[in-house]
């Protein structure tokens, strides 16, 4: 049997209760794998920012990058929302995502059947929705410099610089197009080829590589037009790659294809996404703190448990594993079990601690 190191950040507000139930499956479903995981637990975001005064103690990010795999829950809210503050939670996700070289976000959406009344889209619309966001997640205006606010005479200005190499953009898309490859052999490039010279760069580039890809079939799309397409004809889509700011703003909107972000997880890489190949991995649920919620058992753990189940996939290597894991969260949510944020009126409420045992007894497991 083999082993495998997991860092594990609870982070703030209602991620400790969704990260538990998470590594409850993990416990369960990788040793029938062979593989013995050893978690360690750290501390960053706000409450790292309270102990310690910053986001991303240099103890965290060695304890990620030593690891095989991170397991991230969320970060953030209100006590530390201030935007004018040099010191904010999610300068801990910046800093793990630079610091891991995980530069490839993979976000899978899709309808569950039995959650479609939780959409506020059409049965019509969503029926048969299974697509992933790849997104570029280390670069563009979210890190390049300069980026700051000024005091001039004629009055306050800001600036932020949007910035791409060609290595950035060429790296993303081999791992939009091998995940491609895998599912539908559809990729769709999302930019702003008409406005921006760096969305021109990536179309550039795009139509470069997909050459090596004769097998995957590849269009393009303005990111306002997506926006729309996203609505209106989401069963189109396979793989969307794009850059960190569209994708940002484009994964969100999707999630509500799904009914709730409380079902969708994400595996941020540093490498290919390719079947058999272990690569290190960030992985988290796309929702956020819910500080509103914290402590009450009332968080949909769905998220990270398919987080977890993507981290066997892609930082494990294995398939079985995460097949499993995304089975028995199916079959929950079609036998009828419920959290506050997939209910629909009338349904019966559970909370997030019922949520993971019944998953974990689907596992076979208590």
């Amino acid at each position: 049997m083999r082993s495998a190191t997991i860092a594990v950040f609870p982070g703030d507000g209602i991620g400790p209760e969704v990260t538990a139930e998470a590594v409850a499956v993990l416990e369960i479903v990788t040793p029938r794998h062979d593989v013995r995981l050893a978690f360690s637990s750290g501390t960053i975001g706000g409450g790292a920012i309270d102990t310690v005064g910053v986001p991303l103690p240099d103890v965290e990010l060695e304890r990620a990058r030593t690891s095989d795999a991170v397991l991230l829950g969320a970060v953030g809210g209100p006590k530390w929302d201030d935007p004018a503050a040099k010191v904010r939670p999610e300068q801990a996700l910046l800093g793990l995502r630079q610091g891991l070289g995980v530069y490839a976000n993979v976000r899978p959406v899709w309808t569950v059947p039995e959650l479609i009344p939780a959409s506020p889209l059409r049965r019509e619309v969503l029926e048969g929705v299974d697509l992933v966001v790849v997104r570029e997640l280390t670069g563009g205006i979210y890190f390049a410099k300069p980026s700051e606010r000024r005091e001039t005479r004629a009055g306050r200005e800001a600036v932020d610089t949007l910035f791409y190499t060609e290595h950035e953009i060429e790296r993303l898309l081999h791992a939009a197009f091998v995940l491609a490859r895998y599912r539908r052999r559809k990729l769709t490039l999302v930019d702003k080829a008409n406005i921006l010279a760096s969305s021109r760069l990536w179309r550039e580039i795009a139509r470069e590589v997909a050459p090596e890809y004769p097998d995957v079939a590849m269009d393009v799309v303005l990111v306002d037009a997506m926006a729309m397409h996203l609505i209106r004809r989401p069963r189109d889509f396979d793989v969307i790659a794009t850059e960190n700011l569209f994708g940002d703003i484009l994964t969100d909107e999707a999630s509500m294809l799904a009914g709730s972000m409380g079902m969708l997880p994400s595996a941020s890489l540093a490498g290919v996404p390719e079947p058999g190949r272990r690569c290190t991995g960030l992985y988290e649920p796309i929702h956020g703190s819910a500080p509103d919620i914290a402590g009450q058992d009332k968080a949909n753990p769905l998220a990270a448990i398919l987080s977890g189940a993507m981290l066997c996939r892609y930082s494990l290597a294995l398939p079985d594993a995460a097949a499993e894991i995304e089975r028995a969260v199916a079959a929950v949510v079609a036998a009828g079990a419920r959290t506050a944020d997939i209910a629909a009126p009338g349904e019966r409420v559970i909370g997030c601690r019922e949520m993971g045992r019944l998953v974990r007894e689907r596992l076979g497991a208590g």
